[in-house]
């Protein structure tokens, strides 16, 4: 365990002095999940900083009329939880299970503050707090203010700079996207039928071609 703190950059900086007492006392522990199980459900307590080792979570709201929408993704090294663990309202405001078979590293409050008297561990962690606002902020922008069309194209844009291609392949099936951008599958299809339509995109299943659309940062 104390190899796999090691590679985690926020924790790579304190000493098996300061990492192995809270092992014993259980204040860090590993956990593995299967795929398709709930870690949190909403409302849930947020009692520990989660740090993934290996697969993967997507974090889900429910609307009224039943529809998911996929607000985060969590890959190894990804973490969730700082922006809650010390809040007035601690409460996961979304469902979180996993994609995959998943091994998770809790590390309880009492650990969180003992690791901030640690100058490496405190800049860090600050920094995964405001990374997480802006991707909070991003998606808030998302749903209510952009079009469907423009998400996707921006989306499409996104993947095509990760995958250093025109010709992408996408790395969730059409439900998981839709769910992404918290619409309806018929809504998605039809506009991927109209950018395909405008010659802007080619589409065949899960690999998609894009023509004539600007992808440079």
């Amino acid at each position: 365990m104390i190899e796999k703190i090691k590679n985690i950059p926020l924790l790579s900086e304190l000493s098996p002095d300061e990492v192995k007492p809270l092992i014993s006392d259980n204040q860090l522990y590993l956990k593995n999940y299967s795929k398709g199980v709930t870690v949190y459900n909403q409302k849930d307590n947020c009692k520990t900083f989660d740090i993934v080792i290996s697969g993967g979570l997507v974090a889900y709201s429910l609307s009224e009329n039943g529809s998911a929408m996929t607000v985060f993704e969590f890959f190894k090294g990804q973490m969730l939880g700082a922006n809650l663990l010390f809040g007035d309202t601690n409460v996961y405001p979304f469902t979180i299970y996993c994609m995959s078979d998943a091994q998770i590293l809790h590390v309880t409050k009492k650990a969180v503050s003992v690791f901030l008297q640690n100058h490496g561990f405190t800049m860090q962690f600050i920094r995964i707090l405001s990374l997480n606002s802006q991707k909070l902020n991003h998606r808030i922008t998302m749903v209510t203010q952009r079009k469907l069309r423009e998400n996707l194209l921006d989306y499409l844009r996104q993947q095509a700079i990760l995958q250093d291609s025109n010709v992408i392949m996408l790395p969730i099936n059409k439900k998981q996207l839709a769910d992404y951008f918290g619409v309806q599958r018929p809504s998605l299809f039809r506009e991927l039928k109209a950018l395909k339509d405008e010659g802007l995109i080619d589409i065949s299943n899960r690999t998609i071609r894009i023509n004539h659309i600007q992808i440079s940062i």
